[in-house]
């Protein structure tokens, strides 16, 4: 799920760890995939998450947040300064 605020997106993401490689891996149901190399251990996944939308979608670090799901597969992740149909083309040419 996407939704758009003044400041940017907040997108809900399926992080799947211990992938052989990491990226954004399309859409899965209503969240968008995420595989990261990094063990979900002493925030390492968490970190390396971040890192990976960040590039994914071309913003800095800090722009990357956490809603919500630190702990969880599911997590609600904000992109400062995203559109959903920056999130949506980004996305669907992963898949």
């Amino acid at each position: 799920m996407i939704v758009e605020t003044a400041e940017g997106c907040v997108v809900d993401v399926r992080a799947a760890p211990r992938s052989g490689k990491a990226g954004v891996d399309g859409w899965l149901g209503d969240a968008v995939k995420v595989r990261v190399k990094s063990a979900p251990v002493d925030g390492k996944a968490n970190k390396e998450l971040i890192e990976v939308l960040a590039n994914a979608f071309g913003l800095p670090k800090s722009a990357v947040s956490f809603k919500s799901g630190e702990t969880s597969k599911t997590k609600r992740i904000f992109l400062k300064g995203a559109t959903a149909s920056r999130v949506m083309e980004v996305v669907g040419s992963m898949a």
